[in-house]
């Protein structure tokens, strides 16, 4: 079945590669930066959940510089420097102890993650066509969960508490898997070059041009009610209301999270061949409910609290049950996005979905750590299950404004890209 999904160019099983590795530090260090934050370095948890927000907030502000960069001079050329940032960020923030020092390495890893992510995925689709894209991007995010999986039972064997040092070695370890995507990119000097201008429309446009595009635009607000509500509250939510209301030991949240990539390694490569044929935004709508229920899950764990065992498994069932969703989202929505792009705005287009990621990053901590630092964390849950099931709306009320082919229904042609986006165009 690998073989099947693998795509043709050697360059983007390559980037394939990188990605694996990149992804061993990131579950180094994914489940336990609010730990880290609050029971290391002495940050309140509504302190530390303004520091994540923080680094939501960079994001932010970077992510449409790196797209026009990156579509000025070309996706390589902005990439390469992004990956040493985050090296060097993640370095700061193993040795500093000072609240502003944090801040600042926090800074420089949002900064460099603003190119990285969109421009990776950027990469993928310029180097491969639209009929293995989304088994190409389904397959990128099961590479990504078996790293962040292996990444993450390593440091749930090694961190603790009690020892900073121990906190220090993943971060350390995560800044030099940085390195490895960094040399696999620097060595493949025929990919990731600007295009030219079209000639038929001139110059290139701008962020203006993409948000022109109506389908685009509700993918965007999907995408940010799903991330607010969904990803955002991973690293400050869920982990915070699994210690605080739920009261179940860090470990057991790193557990979950173990268990949340199990599940995706388990699952991604046969729900893609599933999805194949199939609504794309029928998936993305279900993705909403999937993420409700997780969420609900949770809550029951709140429910049993004093740490027991029906509230572990709550906190455990609460991501796996979040993994089937993130199997159906990561396919399809990098997959929707790179179809609506054009050449010459790729990188602003998966710019703009990394834009919606950090405007997310802020909504989802500023909100969890209060919320839940002030015993508030049912109303928490509820807010989360609302805001999934708005996205399930909002991707529902897409449909009509794809074609069948782009909604990826069965018996439908795809036409050539320069057709397609003019039928877009007619929706606007």
């Amino acid at each position: 079945m690998l073989r099947e999904i693998l795509p043709e160019r050697r360059e983007a099983r390559w980037l394939l590669a990188g990605v694996l590795v990149s992804s061993l530090g990131r579950g180094l260090t994914l489940p336990f930066l609010f730990i880290y934050l609050t029971e290391v370095r002495g940050f309140s948890d509504a302190a530390a959940g303004l520091a994540v927000g923080w680094f939501g907030a960079v994001l932010l502000i970077c992510s449409p510089i790196g797209g026009t960069l990156m579509d000025r001079f070309g996706t390589r050329r902005v990439m390469l420097p992004g990956y040493l940032a985050q090296a060097a960020g993640s370095t700061v923030l193993a040795l500093v102890h000072h609240p502003a020092a944090i801040l600042a390495a926090l800074a420089v890893m949002a900064a460099g993650g603003a190119p990285t992510w969109p421009g990776g995925a950027t990469l993928l689709a310029s180097l491969t066509r639209e009929p293995e894209r989304q088994r190409t991007f389904g397959l990128q995010f099961a590479l990504l969960n078996l790293g962040i999986g292996i990444g993450g039972l390593i440091a749930g064997a090694v961190v603790d508490s009690s020892r900073p040092v121990t906190f220090q070695i993943v971060y350390l370890a995560d800044a030099v898997t940085f390195l490895i995507p960094f040399a696999i990119l620097l060595a493949m000097r025929g990919v990731g070059h600007a295009p030219p201008p079209r000639a038929e429309s001139g110059p290139r446009g701008g962020y203006l041009t993409v948000l022109r595009n109506r389908p685009f635009r509700r993918l965007l607000l999907f995408a940010l009610f799903l991330s607010t509500c969904g990803y955002a509250q991973i690293e400050v939510g869920f982990a915070a209301y699994a210690v605080r209301v739920a009261e179940v030991p860090p470990r057991v949240v790193a557990w979950a999270l173990a268990a949340n990539t199990v599940t995706i390694v388990a699952a991604q490569l046969l729900v893609v061949k599933r999805l194949e044929g199939r609504s794309r935004t029928g998936a993305l709508a279900l993705v909403g409910a999937v993420f409700a229920a997780s969420w609900l899950i949770l809550g029951a764990g709140g429910l049993a609290g004093d740490g027991s065992v029906a509230a572990a498994l709550c906190v455990i069932g609460c991501a796996t049950v979040f993994a089937c969703g993130e199997t159906l989202l990561q396919p399809v929505m990098p997959a929707v996005t790179n179809l609506l792009a054009t050449d010459d705005l790729r990188a602003r287009y998966n710019s703009s979905i990394t834009m919606l990621m950090g405007i997310a990053s802020v909504l989802g901590p500023v909100t969890a750590g209060p919320l839940i630092g002030a015993g508030l964390g049912t109303l928490w849950v509820v807010a989360m299950v609302i805001g999934c099931l708005l996205a399930s709306v909002l991707a529902l009320s897409l449909r009509r404004l794809l074609t069948i082919a782009q909604d990826g229904r069965s018996g439908a042609v795809l036409l050539d890209p320069a057709v397609e986006h003019r039928g877009a165009d007619q929706h606007q």
